[in-house]
């Protein structure tokens, strides 16, 4: 046999080196704990309220490294005293929402004071880096006829929960991972950028979520809804 020529089992050998280092190539090219690529057959909305904190960036790095997304309503003041933490949401590819300035109980207050809530943060969100928001969170989730036509005259469609994760009350983390199993299509859940036991249960919610082939969606202005970031 010439020197130009190979055995089959030769042959084969060298097949196997090849697709072993293309395989290897494509995992090492794989973004560290991203899910791996699934047909999404519905969305749902992760909402996170009270941000930015000293918690939000713990927070980022779990939802990017479990290649989630999310809604994070963040309150005026404090997106005014820490805008390099809504850029940083911005870049981790969040969607920014607004949830009043001080977190009032809004149905108390008067109308001036409730677009002084409104506007105010719609301007420290933008100042920060944030963009303009388009959804709007209640505090509390308390809601009236005036909070809504405030609202809509900032160009801001309210948005409740469909789920709450009782994040807020103390639920645990297998609680918390309990309620976002229970998420349909379109849904958006209630949680909050504070929350230690939320944090804890990025990992799992992830895994709940992609089991069911349900995908990390924004919330739609129109309808209010989860739908496809594309």
């Amino acid at each position: 046999m010439g020197t130009g020529s190979r055995s089959p089992r030769a042959l084969v050998t060298a097949l196997t080196v090849l697709v072993t280092a293309a395989a290897a190539t494509l995992t090492a090219a794989a973004p560290a704990g991203a899910a791996p690529a699934a047909a999404c057959t519905g969305y749902v909305g992760l909402t996170f309220d009270d941000g930015p904190s000293g918690n939000t960036t713990r927070l980022l790095d779990a939802l990017r490294h479990n290649g989630l997304r999310a809604t994070m309503f963040n309150q005026g003041q404090y997106a005014a005293a820490h805008p390099s933490l809504v850029r940083a949401q911005v870049a981790a590819g969040m969607w920014v929402g607004n949830h009043s300035y001080t977190h009032p109980h809004l149905t108390r207050l008067s109308q001036p004071q409730i677009d002084s809530e409104i506007s105010r943060t719609q301007q420290a969100i933008a100042t920060a880096g944030g963009g303009t928001p388009k959804l709007f969170r209640p505090p509390y989730g308390e809601t009236n006829a005036t909070v809504r036509s405030v609202a809509a005259r900032h160009g801001l469609t309210e948005i409740i929960w469909h789920v709450d994760s009782q994040d807020w009350n103390g639920a645990s983390t297998d609680a918390i991972v309990q309620s976002a199993a229970r998420l349909t299509n379109g849904q958006v859940i209630l949680m909050h950028d504070w929350s230690a036991n939320t944090l804890a249960a990025i990992p799992r919610i992830a895994q709940t979520l992609a089991s069911r082939g349900l995908c990390p969606g924004t919330i739609s202005p129109q309808t209010g809804r989860a739908v496809s970031p594309g």
